[in-house]
């Protein structure tokens, strides 16, 4: 049952119009109130959440072993996930209260065959205060959909490839392709899109030892590469022995290039990764902590997946259907109400490496990368 509420006046326009409270923690008593005053997409501890992740496909076309389980997945029923105008207005609720910017992830979203149109009407959105449109993608299917994506309102692009080795692709990823999304990458770069991030997710005694063949590709070329600390989901046989934190794979580059050579770049607003540069090198390179040196005290990002359902932390298991309230014919101020409720519950800082290793988790492929 949806419980109608006083939800104030709503907003139309960006994040910045928005109070961003630092500290709201109290006694429970007092807590209610608070919450109730506080604007839809802010927490209990001063976090405004304006970055919107929806994952728009649970299909892949590749089977990399940290997202993918061995023996794959049950994909939800195509009835059971989100149409394309469900997605849209989904969009349109989130920037009328303050996101001003929206990632498309999967699965893959390129296999989605409206992929241009849906970013088409996401830019109908910028009026309302959305500034940036970005996409996850492994790269194999985009190349020819790149100038597409551009004229249509894409942003930005993060390609995912966690080897330049095409055997060792094959292996990680259980299809062939590094060629070709090497090739895909370049090409972006040369389509004026606001950014291109390369995705490393970094797996001891897989691909380890290529962290400074990632490095070399920032020198010519204007990349961001961004090496990620292994992470637990469902199915993917994630251990401590696996994971490589970024201080070991830092010092290995400070033994490579010499660390008076390596720069620390400042870090971004509500940032995820701890940006670096190599003096000279036209790109630069970071490392995504979640791990080791998380970053919940500046999370501002939730996640809708593509069933639906609302996640506002990537590793909580608590989640809120919005595809229900939806098909229930729920009106905006409904789904509003709900997802601030959701907002609220968020908690601090996600449980430590040890004990996510043993929370239940979907697969990464069913919550979007």
């Amino acid at each position: 049952m949806v419980h109608r509420g006083m939800l104030g006046k709503r907003h139309l326009s960006n994040s910045a119009a928005f109070p961003r409270p630092t500290d709201i923690t109290g006694s429970s008593s007092g807590q209610q109130n608070k919450a109730e005053s506080l604007p839809v997409l802010t927490d209990l501890f001063g976090r405004f959440h304006n970055y919107l992740r929806i994952s728009i496909t649970e299909r892949c076309n590749l089977r990399c072993q940290y997202c993918m389980p061995e023996d794959g997945i049950d994909l939800t029923p195509s009835e059971r996930l989100l149409t394309t105008p469900e997605i849209i207005r989904v969009a349109r609720i989130f920037v009328s209260q303050g996101v001003d910017k929206i990632r498309l992830t999967g699965g893959e979203p390129t296999v989605r065959k409206d992929i241009v149109d849906l970013v088409k009407g996401l830019d109908e959105l910028r009026p309302l205060g959305l500034r940036k449109i970005a996409m996850t993608t492994n790269g194999i299917a985009l190349r020819r959909k790149l100038p597409l994506l551009r004229q249509a309102g894409m942003d930005g692009l993060n390609v995912s490839l966690d080897t330049r080795d095409p055997r060792k692709f094959e292996l990680m990823t259980r299809r062939k392709g590094c060629e070709h999304v090497l090739r895909t990458v370049a090409d972006a770069g040369k389509l004026g899109f606001d950014f291109v991030k390369l995705n490393v997710v970094v797996m001891r005694g897989q691909n380890d030892e290529e962290v400074s063949n990632f490095v070399e590709m920032t020198h010519d070329d204007d990349i961001d590469v961004r090496f990620i600390e292994y992470m637990p989901f469902d199915g993917n046989r994630w251990g401590k022995r696996k994971m490589v934190g970024y201080r070991e794979l830092l010092d290995r580059l400070a033994s490579t290039y010499g660390a008076e050579n390596i720069q620390t770049l400042p870090l971004e607003s509500n940032h995820t990764a701890k940006g670096y540069k190599i003096n000279g090198y036209k790109g630069k390179f970071g490392f995504i902590t979640s791990m080791t040196h998380s970053f919940c005290s500046s999370c501002n990002r939730v996640r809708v997946m593509a069933d639906g359902n609302l996640k506002v932390c990537l590793f909580g298991n608590t989640e809120v259907s919005l595809r229900d309230l939806l098909r229930a014919g729920c009106s905006d101020e409904d789904i509003i109400q709900t997802i601030g409720s959701a907002v609220k519950r968020k908690k601090q800082a996600h449980a430590g490496l040890d004990i996510l290793s043993q929370m239940p988790n979907r697969p990464m492929i069913k919550i979007g990368g």
